[in-house]
């Protein structure tokens, strides 16, 4: 029953391990490319307009001999498909009415798109013609757009034409291309329902006018729908038309394992045999197709190969525990039929006769289990592939049956004549593998970037879990027999007697005329408590990087813990630094003035443009010195207070404007034209307003010393340190604004859109919302989850090894027990004894394991890239803490204490009692 239910669960885990792998790598996958947007994840088709007066049946047969192409490893749905004709040029409207921003003509593009009335919604008039329109008595010349031709049939977005000037019934007018001027007509005005649709990607300047600037001159370009019926008189408008596809790629059908060959066929596709059928097929020498789908691709697979370590080692480590556990599973089940296997080769039964019935035996409840276990995985998670999760349960299925066989036929063999170099010469052999490993680690570092999971930084943790594991199994008898030896020095037996026989390991012997009797205890249990807490420590060790990495650059990217910025230079409205500075959980509070200006006269360059920051130099250091960015003693700044006036003002330069400069005093020069001499009082790295690396800086001290900077008294940021609520300081800073919460938030003077809404002049961002946004990758989820899974599994698989181990000594301790209870041993003495007994080797395990797991950190971690984990690019290495792994260590420890108390409680009274009454058997 105890093989059929471990084969049970192994298979279980096994087969379902791969699934679940499958299913986080496509839905990592899927995300990734959900959020790079429909555009680039779209085949791009562009070929020149064919004058061929067919319509848009000639756009309709090449977008199906695109479709015929796919179907294979990607797939495209035609109901996604935008397709069309455009002009190449937009062309300047000459109108007098339209709108223009700083004196330039709006301009203006034609457009026919399939189907697009189905995205929109016709306000007023009517849609453009889908028949040809001639002027009368001549309609060979309006075709070719000669003077007379009737204007071109548009519709326009209401949004645009209300940025124009335009209405219904307007014709607009471009400059002549020849002869004539040519000129559009709006015969109808369409809202578009839903902006966000991906139909309006690249059709932006369709649903609304787009500012288009040339330099800070601001004018506006517009889209315009054309009908069928002038497909062929585009040309008139532009100086060439152009028909183009947009076919979205199913990104919810793409599968990680298949990303290899996706990739071939869409690079095929782009530029290969599938892009030369196409335009043979459509008569296109000139039809090109981009995509940044194979870019995307190669990103997405690098993501996966460095999230891949900490996916595989949580895996590794449950299948190495798994291990240990069926083989002491096999061990349990041997020891018990352990007089039959030998009375049976006694009387006759050869050894291939008797392992071959017992892998019957074995069959008949391995194999039903392990058939349900995989079906049962199957079920639970659904993935396309099958192969990869039904070798894994038949690997683990094989093991499971052979365990109790193999080790019977050991038991069976003739006995060899003791040999004392074995053990040492395999240790030696462990110790030398694991060292080549990990100094192959150190000296290579990890596989490159986007490369196959490199083996070593998986099985390096685990190598070294092996040695301690070797280690304490020489050590821990010696060091438990010590602590026997002093315990036999003081009064009470039991502590004694239980370290006296954790440290002869009483249930590793063979009860056989050939065994000494003294083997000390198993290496089998401690090998398996090691794996688990080293494996489950550098995890966690891993982890806790990221996270730390995460909030160091979430802290660095907001510039504190809370931040208040405004657009350009617009100062922050009074009293609000004050109180957001008191609101709860803020500790530091730091208001400043940046403009980035100012230029320093004087440097190795004569003149440097840089940014200037003016803060109180006390609050500001904390500020620094908590980001761990430029931090400086504020004494520095001291001399900013009261001074003579022509004495320059002591500023801290940032590194490589220091190289730049000397130690005199230098002038630096708003774009105000206000001038100030500084002087550098010291250097910094980076400065949290400004911590882009290399960039040019000053910070000078707030007070009279720059009281001539105009503006510099009334801050434009604010910089906070603590545990500020982003809801609360948003709301407090929309009532600073003019008029109280109720009033609408001004826009800023340039940059946006004024038919869109208003957005709030001051940007609010918290470190911990930024934490939040780098850990929402699906693929950082993922692979913590299946760690934390596979955590959990290796202390179940560590918890049963013990367990077990203590199944393999109950006929001996419970005979034990028996007798010392006839001497007078209490109930509760007996549980302390077995405590004392099995509880040593579980606190050297965790201690080993705690020790190899920091080991394997501090030996590995500098090889380890946590950029993908944690969202951002960051420096290569894990840090060693003592938390992680020592909640690893002790969390294990103490699962396995109370596991162990729990089966002496309720299983030694049992045990001992029908022990005691055996003789009463007549």
């Amino acid at each position: 029953m105890l093989g059929a239910v471990l084969a049970f669960v192994a298979v279980l885990l096994a087969a379902a391990l791969p699934r679940v792998q499958d299913r986080s790598a496509d839905q990592a996958l899927r995300s990734f490319l959900h959020d790079s947007g429909p555009r680039d994840t779209s085949l791009l088709a562009a070929a020149p307009a064919i004058e061929s007066g067919q319509g848009p049946r000639v756009l309709d047969e090449t977008l199906n001999s695109m479709l015929a192409h796919t179907g294979g490893a990607f797939h495209v749905d035609p109901a996604t498909v935008v397709h069309g004709r455009r002009t190449t040029e937009r062309q300047p409207l000459t109108n007098p009415e339209l709108s223009r921003p700083s004196g330039f003509p709006p301009r203006m593009s034609l457009l026919y798109v399939r189907q697009a009335q189905a995205h929109v919604k016709l306000v007023e008039g009517r849609w453009p013609s889908a028949t040809p329109a001639a002027a009368a008595g001549a309609p060979a010349r309006a075709s070719r757009g000669a003077a007379g031709a009737p204007p071109l049939q548009v519709a326009l977005s209401e949004r645009a034409a209300r940025t124009l000037g335009a209405r219904l019934g307007s014709v607009l007018r471009s400059r002549p291309l020849s002869d004539d001027t040519p000129s559009v007509e709006v015969v109808g005005l369409f809202a578009v329902p839903d902006e966000t649709e991906d139909f309006w990607v690249d059709l932006e300047c369709l649903a609304r006018a787009c500012k288009h600037y040339n330099g800070e001159n601001l004018s506006w370009d517009v889209d315009a729908f054309v009908g069928a019926g002038d497909l062929d008189r585009m040309g008139v408008w532009g100086h060439s038309t152009q028909d183009f596809w947009r076919l979205p790629v199913d990104v919810d059908r793409l599968r990680a394992d298949r990303l290899d060959a996706t990739a071939e066929d869409i690079a095929s596709y782009v530029d290969g045999p599938t892009a030369a059928t196409l335009a043979q097929e459509t008569d296109r020498e000139w039809l090109r197709i981009t995509s940044w789908l194979p870019d995307l691709f190669k990103e997405a697979h690098v993501r996966r190969q460095a999230a891949a370590p900490l996916t595989a080692i949580g895996p590794a480590g449950v299948g190495a525990v798994a291990f240990v556990v069926l083989g002491l599973a096999g061990a349990l089940a041997t020891d018990r039929r352990k007089a039959e296997l030998r009375l049976l080769l006694a009387r006759g039964g050869s050894r291939t006769t008797i392992v071959g019935r017992l892998l019957g035996e074995s069959a008949v409840t391995v194999l039903p289990a392990a058939a349900a276990a995989t079906a049962l995985a199957v079920l639970l998670f659904p993935t396309p592939r099958l192969a990869p999760s039904l070798l894994s349960a038949a690997a683990v299925a094989l093991l499971a049956l052979l365990a109790f066989p193999v080790r019977a036929a050991v038991l069976l063999s003739p006995r060899r004549p003791a040999g004392r170099w074995r053990r040492p010469v395999a240790e030696l052999l462990v110790l030398l593998t694991t060292a080549a490993a990990v100094l192959e680690v150190r000296r290579r570092g990890i596989a490159p970037a986007g490369s196959d999971l490199d083996p070593l930084l998986v099985a390096a943790p685990l190598l070294l879990a092996l040695c301690a594991g070797l280690l304490l199994a020489r050590l821990q008898p010696v060091v438990t027999g010590w602590l026997a030896a002093a315990a036999a020095r003081r009064s009470g037996l039991v502590g004694f007697l239980g370290l006296a026989r954790a440290a002869r390991g009483s249930g590793a012997r063979d009860a056989g005329p050939h065994a000494d009797g003294r083997t000390g205890p198993s290496v089998l249990p401690m090998v398996a408590l090691l794996l688990a807490v080293t494996t489950g420590g550098f995890g966690a060790a891993v982890l806790d990087s990221v996270d730390a990495a995460r909030l160091d650059v979430a802290r660095l990217t907001v510039g504190g813990d809370a931040a208040v910025t405004t657009y350009g230079d617009m100062p922050l409205p009074d009293g609000l630094a004050k109180a957001v500075g008191e609101l709860p959980g803020v500790r530091t509070s730091v208001p400043l003035w940046i403009d980035d200006g100012f230029s320093v006269r004087g440097t190795a360059r004569g003149s440097t443009q840089v940014t200037v920051v003016v803060a109180e130099p006390a609050a500001y250091a904390r500020l620094s010195r908590a980001l761990g960015c430029g931090s400086f003693d504020p004494a520095l700044l001291a001399g900013g207070g009261a001074r003579s006036p022509d004495a320059p003002v002591p500023a801290l330069f940032s590194a490589g404007l220091a190289r730049r400069a000397g130690p005199d005093a230098y002038v630096l020069r708003a774009g105000t034209g206000e001038e100030l001499r500084a002087r550098v009082a010291g250097v910094i790295g980076c400065t949290p307003a400004l911590p882009a690396p290399g960039a040019a800086t000053v910070v000078l001290p707030a007070g009279p010393a720059t009281a001539s900077i105009d503006g510099a008294d009334r801050p434009n940021r604010w910089y906070g340190l603590g545990s500020a609520d982003g809801d609360r300081l948003r709301a407090l800073v929309r009532a600073a604004l003019p008029g109280g919460p109720a009033a609408p938030a001004p826009a800023p003077a340039t940059g946006r859109d004024p038919a869109a809404p208003a957005d709030d002049p001051y940007l609010v961002r918290t470190a911990a919302e930024t934490v939040a946004e780098l850990g929402a990758d699906p693929l950082q989820r993922s692979a913590q989850h299946l760690f934390w899974v596979s955590v959990a599994a290796a202390a179940g698989f560590a918890l049963l090894a013990v367990l077990l181990t203590l199944m393999r000594t109950v006929p001996e301790r419970t005979a034990l027990l028996a007798r010392l209870r006839t001497m007078g041993l209490r109930r509760r003495q007996g549980v302390a004894l077995i405590l004392s007994e099995a509880l040593p080797q579980t606190l050297a395990a965790a201690l080993g394991g705690a020790l190899a797991a920091a080991a394997a950190v501090a030996l590995l971690g500098p090889a380890v890239d946590l950029s993908t984990l944690v969202g951002a690019r960051v420096s290569t290495g894990i840090r060693l803490t003592a938390g992680p792994v020592l909640t690893q260590a002790l969390g294990l420890a103490a699962l396995v204490a109370v596991a162990v108390l729990v089966e002496a409680a309720t299983s030694g009274r049992r045990q001992i009692t029908t022990e005691l009454r055996a003789g009463d058997q007549s």
